[in-house]
């Protein structure tokens, strides 16, 4: 398969031009951004080619990966499924339910792959638990704890306008919800919101089997408390989402088996573009509550 990648941020230069221009199954056929020099000294540096038109990519592959902020992604990934690319994407889909909802539209009247990478879901002892955890009867409740410290930290990632802006509810919510969903059932209600330190949420949810969960989000915890966890408790007891040692490259690496998959099967992946449009319905939810509070 022949992928383009868009983005050349820090993202696109740490995750996915390695992981794609590495990936046995992929041809890794060029770079856009949306500044070209820094689109040139990527592709040069994977030896690949940099396009200065993101249609004239669009031509030359099967595939795009994304790595561009969520409100460019969603416009560029709809464009790239109306062209009949298959879209390896970044969380969270969009910025909005409508721009979330046009890729999904897209990706199902084209009849593309989509796969969103929410991290720990490619991740394989995670994984392994929350589908083990799924066809567990009985969860009473749930406790997420999503703790970054990218606005306290030297993270590359602090000056990007959208975190600044959307904070961590959009940017580690995704990841605390992409291993809820799949266990507790979709959230029938966002019971209660309000803001803590910094950019920090916490959320009260209501799922559809039954089961609540509050979620504490945060990219400004100091450093010596960041973190990510889960805990479930119901009758089968207390179990937490086991910590893995992998770093990020094998995860994309798994993504991007995901999509060759999807693609050659035509069965949509767990983690595809509609499960990440109801992941953006929720935020949006959220973030209206704590608008209201």
């Amino acid at each position: 398969m022949r992928i383009g990648l868009l983005g050349t941020g820090p993202w696109a230069r740490m995750a996915h031009a390695p992981a794609l221009s590495e990936h046995p199954g992929l041809d890794f056929a060029g770079v856009w951004g949306r500044r070209p020099d820094a689109a040139k000294e990527l592709a040069e540096l994977h030896g690949t080619r940099a396009y200065d038109d993101v249609d004239a990519l669009l031509d030359d592959v099967d595939a795009v990966a994304i790595a561009l902020p969520p409100g460019v992604q969603a416009q560029l990934a709809a464009r790239a499924a109306r062209a009949g690319r298959h879209l390896l994407l970044d969380k969270p889909l969009a910025m909005t339910v409508e721009e979330g909802r046009a890729v999904v539209d897209a990706v199902r009247d084209s009849g593309v792959a989509s796969v969103v990478f929410f991290t720990t879901r490619f991740l394989s002892e995670p994984e392994a638990w929350i589908t083990e955890q799924a066809g567990v009867q009985g969860w009473f409740t749930a406790r997420a704890q999503w703790l970054g410290s990218v606005f306290t930290s030297d993270s590359p990632f602090a000056a990007s306008p959208w975190r600044q802006e959307k904070g961590a509810l959009w940017d580690v919510g995704p990841h605390a919800l992409s291993v809820l969903l799949p266990v507790l059932g979709d959230v029938r209600r966002v019971a209660a919101a309000a803001p803590g330190p910094g950019d920090t949420v916490h959320l009260v949810l209501n799922h559809a089997a039954g089961a609540s969960s509050t979620l504490t989000l945060s990219l400004t915890a100091p450093p010596a408390a960041a973190a990510a966890g889960v805990e479930l408790r119901g009758e089968a007891g207390v179990t937490f989402l086991p910590e893995s040692s992998e770093a990020v490259l094998p995860a994309l690496t798994r993504a991007a088996d995901a999509l060759l998959d999807a693609a050659r099967t035509g069965r949509p992946h767990p983690c595809d573009a509609a499960f990440a449009l109801r992941i953006t319905e929720i935020l949006a939810t959220a973030e209206a509550v704590l608008d209201d509070a």
